[in-house]
């Protein structure tokens, strides 16, 4: 997994196992957003934040708000996939991430991903903390505004 400075993208990559795929023996649709949030979760340790302590430390915890997916070629058993992760813009208490997901250099799924960042208790939305908004502003593109 790294952090390419050079375009601004997490990559992390991914081998499909046998509890990925369905009967047809192709990746089952919706494990498409599991490792699409295993990128985004490890992205944000590799930035330095837990999201365990996010949640006992702030009470904040952040949750998906919204998906879109486009599936383009279907990943089978025992491929590696690359989850490329960008933050395409940043609101006070979202953030919209472009998750690309790839073998080797074929485009496999695109998908669009809005994560909220809500206050545990009440379940109501928080402002991104502060030193987490700073940390993704930092490898945001310039050509990214936020809302």
């Amino acid at each position: 997994m790294n952090l390419r400075k050079d375009n601004l993208k997490f990559v992390f990559p991914i081998r499909v196992y046998y509890e990925d795929t369905d009967a047809g023996g192709v990746v089952f649709y919706a494990n498409y957003l599991k490792f699409c949030e295993r990128a985004r979760t490890e992205w944000l340790r590799k930035l330095g934040f837990d999201q365990s302590k996010l949640d006992s430390e702030l009470g904040l915890i952040f949750v998906v708000s919204e998906t879109s997916l486009t599936y383009k070629k279907p990943a089978k058993l025992d491929d590696i996939l690359s989850i490329h992760t960008e933050v395409e813009s940043m609101g006070k208490a979202s953030i919209v991430f472009s998750q690309d997901i790839y073998r080797e250099n074929e485009l496999l799924v695109k998908s669009k991903i809005t994560v909220c960042c809500i206050k545990r208790d009440g379940f109501k939305p928080s402002a991104i903390p502060e030193s987490v908004r700073l940390s993704f502003e930092s490898v945001m593109s310039p050509r990214i505004s936020n809302e």
